[in-house]
């Protein structure tokens, strides 16, 4: 049986799968969209993955990740913009129009009560150094806002309202924001910044994780399986789908009980579980 036609696999979900073993598990299973990210690729080589991607008939539903760029000092916001321009070119040399961003954290040491504004219009500044190169390569910038739980390490932006204010001066089909359930099911405004962000056009990719507890130490692997926590992704499927938006809907998943287990049957569970909840 195939997979429903808008399951994208991200990568990350199934990190323990090789590039070459996950590209044939799709293929096992009817799977034809990937969520690919920059560290394994990079490992296996850019153009040789461009080519086996290819070659297997999957699509590239979004490349993970560019961002980090709350740097304070010239040298680090250059190193910055210069890595988002290498992620723009990966993106184009993979076959996909989105480049997920993870927009950064506070520098080491803020500890100003402004510290998180100030990031935040850094970011802005970076996007406006950022847009025409990506315009010119017909690549989007999807902004993704994290649980506040990240907002010191990795990520200012926890809302979509945020993501969307910081996307506002640019046009929605270079900069818009990403929708993942596991970032944003406790916000009880996520329903009308949806609402707002497909009127916009600005809704660029849509991620699925659950919520579990208790998380786990350092918390980034606390991204549940499908079914295994408290977030209702048909309520979220619904909502992104009023607003618009009929693009690929990716598991993204950080967790070390299912980096333990067999990829393969991570990722027929992962099919089975998508399609019962969605």
């Amino acid at each position: 049986m195939s997979a429903p036609e808008r399951f994208s696999i991200n990568q990350m979900t199934v990190k323990q799968l090789s590039l070459p073993d996950l590209v044939e598990a799709c293929g096992e299973l009817g799977v034809t969209r990937v969520g690919l990210w920059r560290e394994p690729v990079a490992e296996y080589g850019l153009e040789a993955a461009a080519k086996l991607v290819r070659g297997a008939g999957l699509s590239v539903s979004t490349l993970c990740r560019g961002g980090f760029l709350t740097a304070a000092d010239a040298a680090g916001r250059a190193r910055a913009l210069e890595d988002n321009r290498a992620a723009i070119d990966e993106a184009v040399a993979l076959g996909t129009d989105t480049l997920v961003l993870v927009c950064g954290g506070l520098p080491e040491g803020s500890r100003d009560g402004d510290a998180l504004a100030a990031a935040r219009g850094r970011i802005g500044e970076a996007l406006a150094e950022l847009v025409p190169y990506a315009a010119e390569r017909g690549v989007r910038l999807a902004i993704e806002p994290l649980h506040p739980m990240f907002a010191s390490d990795r990520c200012v932006v926890s809302t979509l309202d945020q993501a969307l204010e910081l996307a506002a001066p640019f046009p929605a089909e270079t900069v818009g924001v990403t929708v993942d359930t596991y970032h944003l099911w406790w916000d009880d405004r996520v329903a009308e910044d949806i609402a707002r962000a497909g009127s916009e056009g600005r809704i660029h990719t849509f991620q699925l994780a659950d919520w579990i507890t208790p998380l786990p130490a350092g918390v980034l692997t606390g991204r549940g399986q499908i079914g295994d926590g408290c977030v209702d992704m048909r309520w979220f499927r619904e909502r992104v789908d009023a607003a618009g938006y009929t693009g690929p809907i990716e598991v993204e998943l950080f967790n070390d009980d299912l980096w333990a287990r067999d990829g393969r049957e991570v990722l027929a569970e992962t099919v089975e579980r998508f399609r019962a909840a969605i």
